[in-house]
């Protein structure tokens, strides 16, 4: 086969949603229909001692939330699906942020009785700004929830996109019996079953008079009626504009039961988008380009906790990535070769001798890596739009175990390097002060250092309100900021200056009093 119809079998796209929307419930269901797994297992079901597959880190499964960004890879349908499922919590927005840069499209999972929440408004904010297509799948009609029609007039206004349904709920809570698919017109009657894929009564007409002996009259009659309105008040449904994210197709279903998954996961491989241009800072890149090119979105320490290595996430560009092929490795200057690429299954990992546009690569990383680094067959090419932002927590981090000092060392370093929170040393006294986006971290960083390095660490409060990146153009200027704000000045992972402003009039102050000063509240500028 060809790389254009290698590439154009590619599907790569992220599942994001408010946490317990039933985010990672879905991914292990897509998965269980594209035969990567077997048997589902159920994440908060303690009767079923298996926890979901895209949940690996030993803190997931506890807390039965995600913390971290997992790639999964399957087959269906002769198409090769990338499924990125990223944490819902806002505490690990970053992570999100990133992995929507690496992927063509997006499904949003979204609480049949809660509807659009933060989280969600959000995550679809940077969709919105980057152009992705979205699917929207509305979860849990097994519950009782709003009405159909009340969440897609929700989903229009909270997300601010069109909507058109392309499947329909057969009743919700205790009456939903499954999903009418608009888009194939047909009916698909799935027994629930949690843990297995079940077989399916088929009606290629809503009119036939056996559906009422399978749904019951009511529910048969309300469904005819309904379809009728959403002929009326939807237009037909347009690819093109859902292609330039104008427009989002809705689902109904229920995760947990299997019920709408299939229905969402054919009609995503028909429309859904094949890999994209993606846009570097010296041109635009497209995937069927003969040269390799590809970006470390993502790194991640500890995947297997037998070996203390960290794994970069690189995202295929264009063209195909070779085992055992030289590489430039852009920001360092120099050739490097691969002797053990991995593709993922969540936390399980395989060699792949080869990867095209679309797919997700694992690069072992001996340190070689930072996040936004690209890779390519020798073309000097920057990829943008990984940036980390000023952070909104912080605190001290010191070492409770003077024994470990080494392995707390280690794992702070590591850990730093996945970009989910940011360290930067106080220049006046070298205390490590680490910054996040959100409380949640600081246990999950300090549970990672004890459970993964043996280190124990201990946070001590810090009055601080903004992180701010300086440069000038005048260095005598710099100088003299750096002595008069010695106190607040620190060096961030990449031993550059940040002024550690401890309250907003503080920063105005410093502001005003050095005009030739520029404050950048992001690292990238």
């Amino acid at each position: 086969m060809g790389l254009k119809e290698e590439i154009a079998k590619r599907r790569t796209f992220a599942i994001i949603s408010h946490p317990d929307a039933g985010k990672t419930t879905l991914t292990e269901k897509l998965l269980l229909f594209g035969g990567a797994i077997h048997v589902a297992g159920a994440v908060k079901n303690n009767k079923i001692k298996k926890t979901a597959t895209s949940d690996w880190m030993e803190i997931e499964k506890q807390r039965g939330i995600s913390v971290a960004t997992s790639v999964m890879g399957f087959n269906y349908a002769d198409h090769k699906i990338n499924i990125l499922d990223t944490p819902g919590h806002q505490d690990f927005a970053e992570d999100t942020f990133r992995t929507l840069t690496a992927v063509d499209s997006v499904i949003i999972v979204v609480d049949c009785a809660k509807g659009v929440e933060i989280q969600t408004r959000r995550l679809m904010e940077v969709c919105r700004m980057r152009k992705t297509p979205v699917m929207i799948f509305v979860n849990k009609l097994d519950r009782e929830g709003k009405d159909a029609f009340d969440i897609l007039d929700e989903l229009e206004k909270e997300l601010e996109i069109a909507v058109r349904p392309l499947s329909w709920p057969i009743g919700i809570g205790k009456t939903f019996k499954g999903v009418y698919n608009i888009y194939q017109s047909e009916l698909n009657l799935f027994r629930p079953d949690k843990q297995k894929v079940t077989e399916r009564i088929s009606f290629e007409n809503i009119d036939d008079p056996e559906l009422d002996k399978h749904i019951t009259a009511d529910l048969a009659s309300k469904l005819r009626e309904e379809l009728e309105m959403i002929q009326e008040v939807y237009p037909q449904f347009d690819k093109e504009a859902y292609l330039k994210g104008d427009l989002a197709p809705v689902f109904f279903g229920s995760a947990l039961n299997n019920f709408g998954v299939k229905e969402l996961l054919d009609c995503f491989i028909d429309i859904a988008p094949a890999p994209r241009p993606v846009k570097a800072e010296e041109r635009m890149v497209e995937p069927q380009e003969q040269a390799f090119t590809g970006f470390v979105f993502k790194i991640h320490a500890n995947m297997d906790p037998n070996h203390r290595s960290c794994i970069a996430f690189v995202k295929v560009c264009s063209g195909k990535f070779e085992r055992n092929t030289y590489y430039q490795h852009i920001r360092l200057g120099k050739q490097l070769r691969f002797s053990s690429p991995t593709a993922f299954m969540a936390q399980k990992k395989e060699i792949l001798d080869e990867a095209f546009a679309g797919d997700i690569v694992g690069l072992p990383d001996t340190g070689n890596f930072k996040i936004g680094d690209t890779l390519t067959s020798g073309e000097d090419l920057h990829f943008r739009g990984l940036p980390s932002f000023s952070p909104e927590l912080f605190k001290y981090i010191e070492n409770e175990d003077p024994m470990k000092q080494k392995q707390l060392q280690k794992g702070i370093d590591q850990l730093m390097g996945e970009g989910v929170a940011q360290l930067f040393t106080n220049q006046f006294n070298g205390r490590k002060i680490i910054g996040t986006v959100g409380q949640l971290q600081f246990e999950v960083i300090q549970y990672r250092l004890l459970h993964e390095y043996g280190a124990k660490c201990r946070w001590l409060p810090i009055n601080l309100y903004k992180a701010c990146w300086i440069e000038s153009d005048k260095p005598e200027v710099l100088e003299e900021f750096k002595k008069r704000k010695v106190q607040y000045m620190a060096f961030d992972i990449e031993g550059r200056d940040v002024f550690l402003a401890e309250s907003n009039y503080m920063l105005m102050m410093a502001r005003q009093d050095f005009p030739d000063i520029r404050f950048h509240f992001r690292s990238e500028f």
